[in-house]
């Protein structure tokens, strides 16, 4: 199934270097307009980096993981370390350079022999912190046994005894096993280059028995793999920080230090991580097996509506889709209780406004749909920046424009932020309460079902872009989705 579906994302070349697997990116970022331009760089250019204040860039070391970054469809790179670097690096005023390998252990070496300023996504882990010093944790996850649901469970550690188990190289993962062999001494286990996706990857694919990782990276890798499950956690949660090498002054973590207490006062830390892993846990195995199967028996059909909704509008054509399979999977015949009707689930007021004559006719309803969603887009004040404006469209699209305006006049009485979506899935289930709407214009709504459709949303669309290709006839990126 996989294989016929199979999409990357992001192909990345990588120059064969003997001396260590290690390549550079560097990006000039002043800020979020500006067109990123990266240029890879042989290893043997790596030198002794001068301290932050004498030199016009940062340099960050980096392991190499989806989560770190990827291209999106609008051809930007993002990822919840390279956002958060990248702020970092325009609130200090430098330019911003990756130095990429392929484990937290050469990330440290890399950092010691100051070849670099800091390095992100790093276990704040004991044995790390005799090597490094660590700035604020600012992402937690609990290191997890993962199997595939093919075979059985296994019910403790001692039940992996003897399996095929995989790691990545220099985690904390290695450290935990290593804790575990002093009681189990026939505990063995491989340790790899492989990135966690690749990891969870061969996993899915019957190629190993067992992946140690965080559950963050599990619970992504669900929503692609539906025969993953996690058997049992290990030790406690692990905290990723930043860390500087212990003969850097301190003036850089202290700039640091700076940084994180001001993104977590003012919320950019929670909207970031909201917007990488917010969503990852909405849909179960059986959500993923039937969305992967409609991708083949109902999807080849609809696709060339989707890519002229695309035309039409700039707005990626998996998004729509995934939008019209949450509102009916697929079934151009759906109809609900309250005559919402169509594949895309159009209201009788919607379909005369967007000049439908058939809603049932599949054609219709996806045009008309996606006109909808990008006047929705367009409606919503200019400030608000993506992919906040996708997700608070798809809710007003779920229920009106009206009451998506009451859930952030909402947000502000709760002190909240009116153009986040993070603070927004706070406000919009209140719309329910009677001491909310009924002081708000628009009154009672089921605000909890727009956070449920947007999220689920974007769970879908994640899918989507794992393992469709993109339309490649499109004319111009204005407007679309930018994560």
């Amino acid at each position: 199934m996989r294989t016929l579906l199979s999409y990357s994302l992001f192909t990345i070349i990588i120059f064969l270097i003997p001396a260590c697997d290690i390549f550079e990116e560097s990006a000039s970022l002043l800020n979020n307009s500006e067109k990123e331009s990266f240029l890879l760089r042989d290893k043997r250019d790596n030198k002794f980096v001068p301290p932050l204040n004498k030199s016009d860039e940062l340099v960050v070391i980096t392991v190499n993981s989806n989560s770190i970054y990827n291209k999106n469809y609008n051809g930007k790179y993002v990822g919840l370390e390279f956002d958060l670097a990248s702020e970092f690096s325009r609130e200090i005023g430098k330019k911003l350079r990756f130095i990429v390998v392929p484990d937290m252990d050469k990330a440290l070496t890399i950092l010691e022999k100051n070849q670099g300023h800091l390095a992100t996504g790093i276990s704040a882990t004991t044995k790390n912190k005799l090597q490094v010093r660590f700035g604020p944790g600012y992402h937690r996850s609990q290191p997890q046994v993962a199997y595939n649901t093919n075979h059985r469970k296994p019910k403790n550690i001692q039940g992996i005894v003897g399996r095929n188990i995989e790691i990545l190289r220099g985690t904390v993962h290695g450290e935990l096993l290593s804790e575990a062999r002093l009681k189990i001494p026939k505990l063995r286990w491989t340790e790899t280059d492989i990135s966690p996706e690749g990891l969870l990857s061969k996993l899915a694919d019957g190629k190993i028995d067992y992946v140690v990782t965080d559950s963050t990276n599990i619970s992504v890798a669900k929503n692609f793999y539906s025969n993953l499950g996690v058997a049992i956690s290990l030790g406690k949660e692990n905290t990723k920080a930043w860390a500087f090498s212990l003969r850097e002054e301190l003036e850089l973590q202290k700039k640091a230090d700076k940084f994180f207490k001001r993104i977590k006062k003012d919320g950019t830390l929670n909207r970031l991580i909201d917007r990488y892993y917010g969503h990852i846990q909405r849909l179960g195995q059986e959500n993923v097996n039937k969305f992967l199967e409609k991708t083949r028996t109902s999807l080849p059909s609809l696709r060339k509506y989707f890519y002229q909704a695309e035309e039409i509008t700039k707005i990626d054509w998996r998004l729509i889709a995934a939008l019209s399979y949450q509102e009916s999977h697929w079934n151009r015949k759906a109809t609900s209780f309250t005559n919402v009707r169509g594949i895309m689930m159009l209201t009788k007021a919607t379909a005369e406004r967007m000049k439908v004559t058939d809603r049932l006719n599949a054609r219709q309803s996806i045009l008309a749909g996606a006109r909808y969603l990008l006047i929705l887009k367009n409606t919503l004040p200019s400030r608000i920046a993506e992919p906040d404006r996708t997700w608070i469209a798809l809710a007003a699209y779920n229920q009106g424009y009206g009451h998506i305006e009451d859930a952030r006049i909402l947000a502000q009485r709760m002190k909240l932020s009116p153009d986040l979506w993070v603070d927004l899935k706070r406000s919009l289930p209140l719309l329910s309460h009677r001491r909310h709407f009924e002081n708000l214009k628009f009154g009672y709504a089921r605000g909890g079902e727009a956070v449920y459709l947007t999220e689920s949303v974007r769970a879908y669309y994640d899918i989507l872009k794992k393992y469709e290709s993109p339309y490649k006839q499109k004319s111009s990126a204005s407007g679309i989705l930018s994560k």
